[in-house]
């Protein structure tokens, strides 16, 4: 099942989707595991792994810090790839690779879509990839049935945002606010315009992130997005308190 579809039929039972994010080696692929147990358990929809990279520039501090860290440890893409085997052969929730281009460049993007497709994933996130260079990598993609997720954002005009849907596929990923990963989001009209203005630029579902990390946050976006993206704020918590800090933050997250 594509991912659009997956998540459509999800959305018959869930007005809201969850997607969630590790940073594949960091602090450990056991500790990953641990992550992934309570967001299967606790009903996520949708996980990206991040493939650690060295400029992870559109990552706020504990992400760049988890990248680091996960990367001295000896991390590798090998490593990420079977994992992300392990994680879809595992669990029933969809899995995303996130990461930066280099990784599909060093590797060649044929056989970069060819190891995702292997490894039971449905789509990537490249953030640092322009649509306007990613012609080649999306036909393959097209073949082998995985999806491209293509970022929208405020700043966007109606011009970009109508380029950036016709080259979407699966969901959207529709970024809060200006600048990186892991600060607070006020939730406001500004995020639902932008949802809005999403919309009439693609027929896919819309998830939005950056800074998402409360159930008001939640609420706040029921009814306009179809799927809520949370990265920062369970990293945090899985920092400050481990399995039951996060089996009780996606516990409320659900409520």
């Amino acid at each position: 099942m594509g991912l659009q579809a997956y998540i459509e039929k999800r959305k018959k039972d869930k007005e809201l989707l969850v997607m969630a994010h590790v940073v594949c080696g960091y602090p450990s692929f056991s500790d990953n595991m641990k992550e992934l147990e309570i967001m299967s358990a606790t009903g996520v929809d949708i996980v990206e792994l991040q493939f650690p990279f060295s400029e992870p520039s559109a990552d706020g501090p504990l992400f760049v810090k988890a990248n680091e860290e996960s990367l001295k440890s000896g991390t590798t893409v090998d490593q990420c790839f079977d994992f992300m085997k392990q994680v879809s052969e595992r669990f029933s929730f969809k899995v995303l690779m996130m990461g930066y281009y280099n990784t599909a460049f060093r590797m060649g993007e044929e056989l970069f879509v060819k190891r995702i497709k292997e490894a039971g994933g449905s789509g990537y996130i490249l953030p640092d990839l322009p649509v306007e260079e990613s012609s080649n990598l999306h036909a393959i993609s097209e073949r082998e049935g995985i999806e491209p997720i293509i970022l929208m954002t405020p700043t966007s005009s109606d011009k970009r945002l109508a380029k950036l849907g016709e080259a979407s596929r699966g969901m959207v990923y529709a970024v809060a606010r200006k600048g990186v990963t892991g600060s607070k989001t006020n939730m406001s009209d500004d995020v639902i315009q932008l949802v809005k203005r999403c919309r009439q630029h693609t027929s896919v579902p819309i998830g939005v992130g950056f800074g998402i990390s409360s159930k008001a946050d939640m609420d706040f976006l029921r009814g306009s997005a179809d799927l809520a993206i949370v990265g920062t704020a369970a990293l945090k918590i899985w920092e400050e308190s481990r399995e039951d800090g996060l089996t009780k933050f996606f516990e409320e997250l659900m409520a």
